[in-house]
């Protein structure tokens, strides 16, 4: 740092601290950023970088944003998944000897947001910390900052099982050890961009000063780590309280069904998959809350649905009890639309960045609470009775809110207009003294204007020379001799001082000065009374929040016509006219077609689904799904009649999606849902797969459709609904025993084809392909030339002689009949099915070449050395890997090379 200014020297040693952020540094009124950040936040931001003279011969690079506005220019770069560190001036200016001293006050990072701006008010913005002590498990803590929420698991040391669970939380960012940070870099797939730092635990003594014993002691070695990787990031990046982070809510994963995140992006759970937005998800339906904080929690329990059959009935309980009392559930609406976001504003306080309308704010929403715990007494639930018995009201903390703070206060706390008048006696006579001094200034302006004979003239003030009298230009000779002192010339008039207003403006800046002081002191005394309060108005919060939630689920069922299901502990899922609850609703009106479902454990617990596109195979599907769900967040749900079972983990695997930036094809996606399925699915699961087999050839994609089918009926046992338009596997049903066949009605009538979005027994004969080609627009010269291609293909099949007809019926009878042998492969644990002329090999991990040389190639004819070298290099061919030119060019040689 030799040869650099003072001031320079100061800021480098200060950015060695943040050197993986941007350092705000405060000049004046300018937070000013040097060097690298100068270069890189002016490409960010998009402003000016311009140069300062800094004691070396070339100029530093410099930009820099005005204070007032800079948390606008903080929340963009924290959008982008930047940090930045503010360095605030720590002593007065004009009492320093040699360069300011300036500190690190706070450092900003997407996931410790508090800035209302920066946040959504009905979303959580969660920071996640990771941390192991064995290879035995990984310990989970989430935090966020801006309500004091704090959860802690751990779970069996398993990185696609800790990515799962990450995903419930959707963090902005994650912190912890580093060596699985690496793995979560290289194998996680996030919602949003995620920001991952490395960090080491805290000391033992300050994490204790944190959180009393008895919540660290119900944590083990792994989740104890966890919450102090995280606990010592918050401290180092927040420099000031956390006063409101001091419960630790520990849960065991198992408490809750688990869903991955294809399964929530799939069922479309709380962000649409066109476009992510919230509008046409289950979360949209749901949410008619009134609060914020109600609306984070009904997030919440969507994505972590129980596994507990009494929690479940109690929230029913509730929900019921508010569905049949519509009077007492809009009186509660009408009291919680008043009420604001209690969990942000604690936030506040506790953080010391609350003002005077965050005070007013809190007040009005505590005064709401003995209202709303009349109301919930009434409802007529056990449940809701419970919840708000003996809950604090919190009306002392209203009370002295009320008395401090004025009804209207200013935005700033500096700028004094805080402080409600009979609350400080000095301040009070400060106050006096100030509007006596004015109104003295107003009598001297008229005693001037009566001496002088000058109507224009007029008392003024600015910051640099106070009070002023000021004449125009064309009245100057009217002024007495002596009696003013000149303090400014203007373009077109002079500013003057007497001696009475020079010791008048004393006095009456003394007292404001004061008063500024004073009111600030004041209003800091209150803010940190309020802060030693946080843990009753963190338990009023979850109560409204809760309470919030409940109304909102009644209010949805009750205007969707949803009816209360029956949780059972057994294996049978049965639906009387279901419906899909987001389709139905925005559907404006038109009746939506209800269809049934009977999965049971004796004679069908799978259902094989052929049929057309856009015949609502998978709306059906994905309706099954989205009820198991409400079922078991304690909503109503879209039925005549449901009997839900405890559903542990739904997988999903629905429409396209190809993987392009991780270079994976639709059919090596669907693979890879199928092989976790396989994996991780037990017999309380719900299996779902929408165009099983596609993506490959028509004989391939069947034989893997049929084994899967097996291994789901034969190994998993689960609930299972699978469509594919192989309706030649219409045969598995006499020889599964627990697999049935359903189609999607269609009506034909001529050329004209109706989809009746009816799910009715029995297999489909045809796809429809052409005719919905025809409906997507196609030219008629194609879909003509394709009927005329399919009658062609169709002729074909039927001149097969009759023995190759039985022979191909009894491969496949053989191939699906009564549970065949399998074997497993080791490590993987997937089975692949042994038969006496050829191995049917796993589709996930390829086994010991088979030992018989299959019967096909017994007598076959031998080919030519260029057809043999030709199939070799077809073997070794990356097909994954090629582009569709690579392919083409490929082909072309082969071509020339035969042709040669």
């Amino acid at each position: 740092m030799a040869g650099y200014t003072p001031m320079i020297q100061q800021y480098l040693a200060i950015k060695e601290q943040a050197k993986d952020a941007f350092l705000f540094f405060r000049l004046g009124d300018f937070y000013e950023m040097f060097f690298d950040d100068a270069i890189n936040a002016s490409r960010e931001l998009e402003i000016t970088l311009t140069g300062r003279e800094g004691g070396v011969s070339e100029k530093i690079p410099m930009c820099g944003v005005p204070y007032h506005s800079a948390e606008n220019y903080i929340a963009r770069l924290v959008e982008k998944g930047f940090k930045v560190a503010v360095c605030e001036q720590v002593e007065d200016p004009s009492a320093a000897k040699g360069v300011v001293r300036r500190e690190i006050v706070r450092v900003i990072t997407p996931g410790t947001v508090m800035e209302s701006k920066s946040l959504a008010d009905k979303s959580n913005n969660f920071i996640v910390s990771v941390g192991s002590v064995s290879t035995a498990a990984i310990g989970m803590a989430a935090c966020d900052l801006s309500t004091g929420e704090l959860y802690a698991t751990s779970l069996a040391f398993n990185i696609d099982t800790l990515i799962d669970e990450i995903n419930v939380y959707q963090p902005a960012e994650i912190v912890g050890d580093e060596s699985l940070l690496a793995q979560l870099k290289e194998q996680a797939v996030w919602n949003r961009p995620v920001l991952l730092t490395s960090r080491v635990p805290i000391d033992e003594d300050k994490l204790r000063q944190q959180f009393e014993d008895e919540q660290l002691e119900g944590l083990n070695e792994s989740r104890y780590r966890a919450v102090s990787l995280l606990t010592g990031y918050l401290e180092e990046t927040q420099k000031r309280s956390l006063g409101h982070v001091r419960t630790i809510r520990a849960y065991e994963p198992n408490q809750y069904m688990i869903l991955d995140h294809y399964t929530r992006r799939n069922l479309e759970l709380t962000e649409t998959v066109r476009d992510r937005s919230k509008k046409g998800s289950l979360l949209w339906l749901l949410d008619r809350t009134q609060t914020s904080m109600g609306a984070r929690l009904l997030r919440r329990w969507i994505d972590k649905p129980l596994l507990n059959r009494s929690k479940i009935e109690e929230r029913y309980e509730a929900v019921d009890a508010l569905y049949r009392n519509l009077i007492a559930r809009d009186d509660i609406r009408s009291e919680l639309n008043h009420v604001y976001d209690l969990e942000r504003l604690v936030g506040r306080v506790a953080f010391g960045s609350a003002n005077g309308r965050d005070m007013n704010a809190l007040k009005s929403s505590i005064r709401r609470t003995p209202q709303l715990v009349e109301l919930a007494r009434q409802a007529g639930s056990e449940r809701l009775r419970q919840l708000v018995d003996g809950l604090d009201d919190c009306s002392d903390l209203a009370d002295l809110i009320e008395t401090v703070i004025v009804d209207e206060p200013p935005v700033s706390i500096r700028e004094g207009g805080l402080i409600r008048a009979g609350y400080d006696d000095y301040l009070d006579q400060l106050r006096e003294a100030s509007t006596n001094g004015k109104k003295w200034l107003a009598e001297l302006e008229r005693r001037e204007r009566e001496a002088t004979g000058i109507k224009t003239i007029k008392i003024g003030f600015n910051k640099v020379f106070g009070y002023y009298l000021e004449v125009s230009k064309g009245a100057l000779g009217m002024l007495p001799e002596g009696r003013y002192e000149r303090k400014q010339t203007l373009a077109n008039a002079e500013r003057f001082v007497t001696p009475e207003l020079k010791e008048k403006e004393r006095l009456i800046l003394e007292a404001e000065d004061k008063m500024v002081d004073l009111e600030h002191a004041r209003f800091i005394e209150l803010r940190d009374h309020l802060a030693l309060q946080l843990h009753r108005l963190q338990r009023l919060a979850e109560v409204v929040a809760e309470l919030d939630v409940y109304q909102s689920l009644a209010t949805v069922s009750a205007e969707r016509r949803f009816v209360r299901p029956v949780i059972t502990d057994q294996y049978n899922l049965v639906i009387e006219e279901g419906r899909h609850p987001v389709v139905e609703a925005v559907m404006d009106g038109v009746p939506f077609i209800n269809n049934a479902t009977s999965l049971r454990q004796e004679d069908q617990s799978m259902l094989l689904i052929t049929g057309p596109n856009m015949a609502g195979k998978s709306t059906y599907m994905r309706q099954v799904a989205l009820i198991c769900i409400m079922a078991q967040i304690g909503c109503f749900v879209p039925a005549k009649m449901a009997e839900i079972p405890m559903i542990d983990r739904i997988f999903t695997r629905i429409g396209a999606a190809d993987d392009l930036i991780g270079g994976q094809s639709t059919f090596m996606v669907e693979m890879k849902d199928i092989q976790l399925m396989t994996e991780k699915a037990t017999a309380s699961s719900l299996v779902i797969i929408d165009e099983l087999g596609r993506g490959t050839s028509t004989s391939e994609g069947m034989s893997i459709a049929q084994a899967v089918i097996e291994f789901v009926h034969h190994h998993i046992g689960c609930k299972a609904l699978v469509s594919t338009h192989f309706h030649e596997l219409s045969h598995l049903e006499a020889s599964l025993p627990k697999l049935a066949n359903a189609c999607m009605a269609v009506q034909e009538s001529g050329d004209h084809v109706t989809f009746l979005r009816k799910l009715i027994p029995g297999a489909a004969s045809t796809s429809y392909g052409i005719y919905c080609a025809r409906l997507a627009g196609l030219p008629n010269s194609i879909i003509d030339r394709a009927y005329v291609l399919l009658e062609h293909l169709e002729e074909e099949a039927s001149e097969k002689s009759p023995a190759d007809a039985a022979s191909a019926t009894a491969s496949l009878a053989a191939g699906a009949s009564s549970a065949p042998s399998y074997a497993v492969v080791p490590e993987s644990g997937m089975a692949f099915k042994e038969t006496a002329a050829a191995v049917q090999l796993s589709i996930f991990d390829e086994p010991p070449a088979p030992s018989v040389q299959p019967v096909q190639e017994q007598g076959r004819r031998k080919a030519s050395p260029k057809a043999e070298q030709l199939a070799d290099q077809l073997r070794k061919l990356d097909l994954f890997n090629m582009t569709p030119m690579q392919a083409m060019q490929w082909l072309n040689e082969m071509k020339q090379k035969l042709n040669d």
